[in-house]
C-alpha cells in the first residue's frame, strides 16, 4: 500500500495515499480495532449536515470565504448522495464523545474539498480540518446534535413501518370478527372473546406505542449545536446558534428549535434515554404479541391451533413436515437485542461527569443499530406473518363451546358459589357445563340456550 505522511500535535503518521481522511482518523484506525462495526450510514448523514449547516453559517456570517465554503459544500453534497462511504472508518467503540468519528468527518470533507480546489490530500493549508471544516464546533456539542439528527431521520422512517403494522392487525380484527374462541387468563380457561377482539387489542397496542414514539421525537428537536466545548459557546459568533438551527430545518424539512439551556443539552443524554425506552417498552409489548402468536398457532394436532400462520420455510432437519413459527421466533430475539441495547444507553447515559456525557459514541451505536433492525424486523413480521394469518373457526368455536368459564354468565342467576359447583362436577366428571346446569335443573333450558350464547358473551350488556 502507498502511503501519505501527516502531522499533527502527536507527531507524524503513514495515512494511505488514496484515503480522504487523514492522520487522526489513522491513528483512531490503530487504536481501536475493536469490533469491526461502522457508524450507521444515518448516523453519517447526521454529521455531515452538520458540517454543511456550519459551512453555510460561517460563510453567510463572513468567516469562511466563499471559495472554501464552494468546495466544502460539494464535499458535503457527495456524502449525502451516497459518495465515500468507505471513508468512515472508525469502529464505533472509540475515544470518548465521538472524537475520532468527528475527526474523521472533519479530515474527509477536507481532504475532498482540498481535491475539489485542485490541490492533494493531505494539504491542509488549501483547507484545515479543524480551522475550517471544524469551525465554530467541538465535538462537545456535535456530537450530541448527531445523536438527535440521525435518531430524528431513523425515526421518520420508523414510524411508516409501525403505522403499516397497526393496519395489518386492524384488518385481521375485522377479518376475525366473527370467530368465537375461549379467552384464557393464567393459560386457564376464561370467558368467550372473538380472535377479532384479541387482534382489535394488538393493533391498539402498536397505535399507544406510536403515540409515545412520537411524543419522544419532538425531544430530540432541541439542538444544543453553538454550545462548542462547555456550553458556553466559545469561539463561535453570537449569532450562530439561531442560524445553525435555521439552516437543519431547511436542509432536512424537521422543525428543529435551539436548546432550552445548552448546558443541559452537552449534559444530558435524557432524550436519547426516552427515545431508546420508548423502543424497550415497544420491543416488550412485540414480545408479548409474538408470544400470544406462537401459543394460538402452536399444534398442529397437539397444540392450540386456533390460527394458522404462513409457511415460510421448512421447521426442522430430523423431522418431515414440520413448520415452525419462524417469523415470530426472528421477531422476538430483535425485541430482546432492543431491549439489551436499551440496557447499555441506560448505562451510558448515566454515566456523564460534569459538562460532557464521553460515552456518546455507544449511545448513538445502540440507538440507530435499535432503530434499524427493529424497523426491519416489524416489516418482516407484517408481510411475511401477519398479513398471512388464516383462523381455523371450528376450533376457536369448539374450544369455547367446551370452556368451563361460559359458567360465569349465569353467576346473576344461581350465585357464584353453585356455579363454581357446577364447575367442579364438569371437570371432574368430564361433563358439558350445560349438562350438569340441565342435571342440577339450576336453569331452564330456553334461558340457559339465551345466557350462554357465545356471541353474546363478547358483548358488553348482552349477556
Amino acid at each position: 500500500m502507498e502511503y501519505r505522511i501527516e502531522k499533527d500535535s502527536l507527531g507524524e503518521l503513514k495515512v494511505p495515499l488514496n484515503a480522504y481522511y487523514g492522520v487522526q482518523t489513522q491513528r483512531a484506525v490503530e487504536n481501536f480495532p475493536i469490533s469491526g462495526l461502522m457508524p450507521h450510514p444515518d448516523w453519517v448523514k447526521a454529521t455531515v449536515l452538520v458540517k454543511k449547516a456550519a459551512a453555510l453559517v460561517n460563510s453567510k456570517l463572513g468567516l469562511l470565504d466563499q471559495k472554501k465554503t464552494d468546495a466544502i459544500l460539494k464535499a458535503c453534497d457527495e456524502v449525502l448522495e451516497g459518495k465515500h462511504a468507505d471513508q468512515f472508518v472508525v469502529d464505533v467503540y472509540q475515544a470518548g464523545a465521538g472524537t475520532s468519528h468527528n475527526m474523521n468527518t472533519n479530515e474527509m470533507l477536507a481532504n475532498r474539498a482540498i481535491e475539489i480546489l485542485g490541490g492533494k490530500r493531505g494539504d491542509y493549508s488549501v483547507i484545515s480540518a479543524n480551522d475550517d471544516v471544524n469551525m465554530a464546533q467541538s465535538t462537545n456539542d456535535v456530537i450530541p446534535a448527531v445523536i438527535r439528527i440521525s435518531s430524528i431521520l431513523l425515526v421518520d422512517k420508523f414510524l411508516p413501518v409501525l403505522d403499516a403494522l397497526e393496519r395489518s392487525f386492524e384488518r385481521k380484527a375485522k377479518e376475525f370478527d366473527h370467530v368465537i374462541k375461549s379467552g384464557r387468563t393464567h393459560l386457564q380457561d376464561a370467558t368467550p372473546i372473538r380472535l377479532g377482539q384479541e387482534f382489535s387489542g394488538y393493533a391498539a397496542c402498536v397505535h399507544g406505542h406510536t403515540d409515545r414514539i412520537t411524543q419522544v421525537r419532538e425531544d430530540l428537536t432541541y439542538l444544543g449545536i453553538g454550545g462548542t466545548a462547555v456550553g458556553t459557546g466559545v469561539n463561535a459568533h453570537p449569532d450562530y446558534r439561531q442560524m445553525m438551527v435555521k439552516e437543519f430545518t431547511a436542509l432536512t424539512g424537521v422543525n428543529f428549535k435551539q436548546a432550552k439551556n445548552y448546558f443541559e443539552a452537552m449534559q444530558s443524554m435524557s432524550s436519547a434515554v426516552g427515545l431508546s425506552g420508548a423502543l424497550r417498552n415497544l420491543a416488550l409489548d412485540i414480545t408479548r404479541i409474538a408470544n400470544d402468536l406462537r401459543l394460538l398457532s402452536s399444534g398442529p394436532r397437539t397444540g392450540l391451533a386456533e390460527i394458522k400462520l404462513p409457511a415460510v420455510q421448512p421447521g426442522s432437519s430430523i423431522m418431515p413436515g414440520k413448520v415452525n413459527p419462524s417469523i415470530l421466533e426472528m421477531v422476538n430475539m430483535v425485541s430482546y437485542q432492543v431491549i439489551g441495547l436499551d440496557t447499555t444507553v441506560a448505562y451510558a447515559a448515566q454515566a456523564g461527569q460534569l459538562e460532557l456525557n464521553v460515552m456518546m459514541p455507544v449511545i448513538g451505536f445502540n440507538l440507530t443499530f435499535a432503530l434499524e433492525i427493529y424497523r426491519n424486523a416489524l416489516h418482516v413480521l407484517r408481510v411475511k406473518c401477519i398479513e398471512g394469518i388464516e383462523a381455523d373457526d371450528a376450533v376457536c368455536r369448539d374450544f369455547a363451546e367446551k370452556s368451563v368459564s361460559i359458567v360465569t354468565a349465569l353467576t346473576p342467576h344461581i350465585g357464584y358459589l353453585k356455579a363454581a359447583e357446577v364447575v367442579k362436577e364438569a371437570v371432574g366428571k368430564n361433563k358439558a357445563i350445560r349438562a350438569v346446569l340441565l342435571e342440577k335443573k339450576l336453569v331452564d333450558e330456553k334461558l340457559l340456550n339465551e345466557i350462554l350464547d357465545p356471541y353474546k358473551l363478547t358483548e358488553v350488556g348482552r349477556h
